[in-house]
C-alpha cells in the first residue's frame, strides 16, 4: 500500500478548503483516507495551515510520500527539517 500525505478537498463552490490527509495513493482524492494530519484554508495561506506535527512525523517515518503542496506546507512549519534530523540522528 503506497501512501500519500494529500490534500483532500471540502467547502463549498469556489470557497474551497482543505483537510492534510494520509491516504492510500489508490484512493480517490475526495474519497477513503486513513487519518487526517491536518486542515488548509488557501485564503488564510500556508502559514495559517494546522499541522499535527507529531501525526505527520508519524506518516513521514512510516514511509508515506508528501505530494508538492503538502510538502511546501510541512517545510513552512519545520516539520520536513525535524523529520530528516531525526533521520540523521537515528543512523
Amino acid at each position: 500500500m503506497a501512501v500519500k500525505i494529500r490534500l483532500t478537498r471540502i467547502g463549498r463552490h469556489k470557497d474551497p478548503f482543505y483537510r492534510i490527509v494520509a491516504a492510500d495513493s489508490h484512493f480517490t482524492r475526495d474519497g477513503r483516507y486513513i487519518e487526517q494530519i491536518g486542515i488548509y484554508d488557501p485564503a488564510k495561506g500556508i502559514k495559517e495551515a494546522q499541522i499535527d506535527e507529531a501525526l505527520a512525523l508519524k506518516w513521514l517515518g512510516n514511509g508515506a510520500v508528501p505530494t508538492g503542496s503538502v510538502k511546501s506546507m510541512l517545510s513552512e512549519k519545520g516539520i520536513i527539517a525535524k523529520y530528516a534530523e531525526s533521520k540523521k540522528a537515528g543512523k
